[in-house]
């Protein structure tokens, strides 16, 4: 679907509208589309498809994922969470999740990003250099 300029402005606004002090609120995600829904204004759709656009990438750069070979201990959880949302922004959603393939070390996703210190990874990067 091609979205005119208009539109893409009008998404933005709304976006900015729905983050009150640089956090996404989703209760006003709901309203505003409700709002636009029930309006129908010109070019209403490419404006809900932009809206759409970015709210997904504003979730995914809010969710972090932890991989690790064996369960972390809570404190160790605790502080790889606090350190994490001091350097990603308050609103990060944290998910930590057990894979022996691993063998040892941390994979840290937050949105896009990718911190890879695992035996695995190592390893892979090792044969890559070969």
């Amino acid at each position: 679907m091609k979205i005119n300029r208009q539109a893409r402005r009008d998404a933005k606004a709304l976006f900015q509208a729905c983050r009150p002090g640089g956090v996404l609120d989703e209760t006003k995600v709901r309203a505003v589309v409700q709002k636009v829904v029930d309006a129908k204004p010109r070019g209403y759709l490419g404006v809900l498809h932009y809206f759409q656009r970015l709210v997904r990438l504003e979730i995914e750069r809010l969710t972090a994922v932890v991989h690790s070979a064996t369960p972390l201990s809570p404190d160790f959880q605790a502080n790889l969470s606090a350190n994490l949302i001091a350097s990603h922004g308050a609103g990060l959603r944290l998910s930590f999740v057990v894979d022996p393939s691993l063998l040892g070390g941390l994979r840290v996703r937050v949105g896009s990003q990718i911190h890879d210190g695992t035996v695995a990874g190592r390893l892979a990067a090792l044969r890559e250099s070969f």
